[in-house]
């Protein structure tokens, strides 16, 4: 009796990342919108101005475009994992320019909290404002998902 090896037959598309994108371009898409953090916590750009609303839009028209661009199979899903990433590097920025930004004039907490000891309340404050970055970041993706998963509806299914 003889046994013959043979590979199995590929009965199925090449692989393509779950996200349509591989991981390091979905990080770098995240990267686009962190010059913001950094030149806001510096105080080199301010709200209301056009270089600011720049720096605001064009990342995340740039997260559309790219999706679009490339096809990706799920723009909602791609986009909100952008966002995550975009969160996670707008509390990093936060935290490392925490002390630039408030200088010698920290935040503190109010109220019954006031006399709680200032360590306790940067560890507090920074939790939370960790938390929120994060949660405005997956908030932005969340909303540049659904803009391109309409507009992937529009353009029309892969040509």
């Amino acid at each position: 009796m003889t046994y013959h090896n043979h590979p199995p037959r590929q009965t199925s598309a090449p692989h393509r990342p779950t996200l349509g994108l591989p991981l390091l371009a979905v990080i770098s898409l995240a990267l686009l919108a962190t010059p913001r953090v950094v030149l806001h916590d510096l105080e080199l750009i301010q709200e209301g101005t056009l270089v600011n609303a720049l720096f605001v839009f064009v990342p995340p028209i740039i997260w559309i475009a790219v999706v679009l661009w490339k096809r990706v199979p799920n723009p909602f899903i791609t986009l909100l994992v952008v966002g995550l990433f975009y969160g996670v590097f707008l509390a990093l920025g936060h935290q490392l320019l925490w002390n630039v930004s408030f200088g010698d004039n920290p935040p503190a907490l109010g109220g019954n909290l006031t006399d709680l000891d200032p360590a306790a309340q940067s560890v507090i404050l920074r939790t939370f404002a960790g938390i929120s970055s994060v949660f405005t970041g997956v908030i932005v993706g969340a909303i540049t998902g659904l803009i391109a998963w309409g507009l992937s509806k529009v353009i029309g299914p892969k040509r």
